[in-house]
């Protein structure tokens, strides 16, 4: 990735920190530039794993400085560890009328808040099905989804072909050590490099970027 990225404006930067998720802000900066440099091929900008939109703004934003989209694709029903009972349950974004958790209203409020609307396309649905429908090339691929090893392999194997030569394949939560996280991101990362068609670009804290070169 180019040395001179900029960081995001600031009140894209203050609207990240102020959206519920759980990216850190020098991840947020990594993924930032790396959509930056990806937004240069003119594709979209493909995140798998929304929740409520914290990520997607900085995605959102590079893709309106670049003139492209970006895109999401989440279920909005919480991934394994969102659930209730477990660590990162949220029980202020379950649907009080079905009984299941519904990210998507916070998520669509979190983009109005940032003034990101038209530039991000959302995808209600299973990775893997969305997936096998899509068509086109991608300038960056972001897998943040679920974190077992089906949910992580079917995002790998279901978006990392659509990037395109000289785009952008961003893994977060990779935990070389069992004791910091799960391994499933992990895996995919090694794979992705194993494969000879990626190669790494930067490494902040958990989050790995990979350049296409196949």
């Amino acid at each position: 990735m180019s040395e001179t990225g900029s960081e995001p404006r600031a009140e894209i930067l203050a609207a990240f920190e102020a959206a519920k998720g759980f990216m850190p802000v020098g991840e947020g900066l990594a993924l930032y530039a790396a959509a930056e440099e990806a937004g240069k091929l003119g594709l979209p900008l493909l995140e798998v794993g929304t929740y409520c939109g914290r990520s997607t703004i900085l995605l959102a934003d590079a893709a309106r400085a670049a003139g492209t989209v970006a895109l999401t694709v989440d279920h909005h029903r919480g991934s394994e560890e969102q659930q209730p009972g477990w660590e990162y349950h949220d029980p202020t974004v379950v649907d009080p009328e079905v009984g299941v958790m519904d990210t998507l209203p916070t998520f669509r409020r979190t983009l109005r808040k940032a003034g990101l609307e038209e530039h991000v396309i959302a995808v209600v649905g299973r990775s893997p099905q969305v997936a096998k429908v899509w068509g086109g090339d991608l300038g960056l691929v972001f897998i943040d989804g679920g974190h077992t090893d089906e949910h992580a392999t079917n995002d790998y194997e279901g978006w990392a072909p659509r990037v395109a030569p000289g785009g952008l394949l961003v893994i977060h939560d990779v935990f070389p050590d069992p004791a910091d996280g799960g391994q499933a991101p992990y895996r995919i990362y090694l794979r992705a490099l194993e494969s000879g068609d990626f190669e790494e670009v930067s490494v902040t804290e958990s989050l790995r970027v990979l350049r296409r070169t196949a």
